[in-house]
């Protein structure tokens, strides 16, 4: 009867999405994929279920649901607030470098400072650079790549992936967003799975959250694949062993871009003596780091030493 009573007060696009904010707030929700607030939480909630993209009018906020709209909006509300299902889950898609792509359990839902990247053309770390391949490690769903392509469509993409199923929804995203002949997605265990390829850029967002860190997360990132997540007991397994491998992908004036997250002090600590350039985005340094083939290659021994030490242990 509660939920009736509700369905029958809220009436419009503007009332069901404070409801849903104040719902949001109300449980105490954590707001960690895609969104930092109820707000846009619920906006992005209510709008996806009715089918609106994010930037529809304000004037549109006026607009009145039918009956069943309500009630599937009330739902998908109430499955946010008792499951603790992330909002791309329950609605099926998201936003990332202003495309739109497909979202589910199959992988992390897309998130990353490198959407920042991608849309200002990685300026200006490739500003002097002709970049003809590119490769997107640990894909996931594909975002990264995908993008990159939709933003440089001169550019041909691989995106790897260990996980069949990550690469499953990728691929349906390839198809989504119109790129199957500039995309390809590849199975691969970091490297193994494009033995002998050469590209001039490759960017990451690999598993770094440390075991400790994932045994502390809210309940929503429970819902995600683990294998997308974690990376051992500072964060750094996976990214070490592309540190190691990186140089024989790498054109000659090829670059790495790597996403560490909060195992951005871990990775400085542990090869002090690696040039590292962490990027500065608009709200300040997010753990992502460029480096060069190079640098890779002046200091290949110190790699190699910390990534054999991590497989041994």
């Amino acid at each position: 009867m509660e939920a009736i009573a509700v369905t029958a007060e809220l009436a419009s696009i503007i009332d069901f999405i404070r409801y849903g904010a104040s719902r949001f707030s109300a449980a105490g929700l954590t707001f960690g994929h895609s969104h930092d607030n109820p707000i846009d939480e619920a906006t992005h909630l209510v709008l996806a279920s009715l089918h609106l993209p994010p930037d529809i009018p304000p004037a549109y906020g006026v607009g009145r649901l039918t009956a069943d709209e309500r009630a599937n909006v009330l739902a998908l509300i109430e499955r946010r607030v008792t499951e603790r299902l992330p909002v791309a889950y329950l609605v099926g898609e998201t936003w990332f470098a202003g495309l739109k792509f497909k979202s589910d359990r199959r992988a992390l839902v897309p998130r990353s400072p490198i959407a920042e990247l991608i849309e200002s053309g990685f300026a200006p770390w490739l500003d002097e650079r002709h970049i003809e391949r590119a490769l997107d490690m640990c894909t996931g769903s594909g975002c990264i790549g995908i993008a990159m392509a939709e933003y440089n469509p001169e550019w041909k993409v691989d995106i790897a992936d260990v996980s069949e199923e990550a690469l499953t929804l990728a691929r349906e995203n390839i198809v989504f967003q119109h790129v199957e002949k500039r995309v390809r997605a590849i199975r691969s265990d970091l490297f193994a799975g494009v033995e002998g390829q050469r590209y001039d850029l490759i960017v990451s967002n690999p598993p770094y959250v440390t075991d400790d860190e994932y045994a502390a997360l809210p309940g929503e990132y429970a819902h995600e694949p683990k294998l997308g997540l974690t990376s051992g007991a500072d964060g750094l397994d996976l990214c070490l062993r592309m540190l190691d491998e990186a140089a024989e992908y790498l054109t000659d004036d090829g670059l790495l871009i790597i996403e560490v997250g909060e195992s951005e002090h871990a990775l400085a600590e542990l090869l002090p003596e690696v040039p590292f350039i962490w990027i500065e985005f608009k709200v300040g340094q997010m753990g992502v780091f460029a480096l060069e083939r190079r640098d890779l290659v002046d200091h290949a021994d110190a790699i190699g030493a910390a990534a054999s030490a991590r497989r041994v242990g």
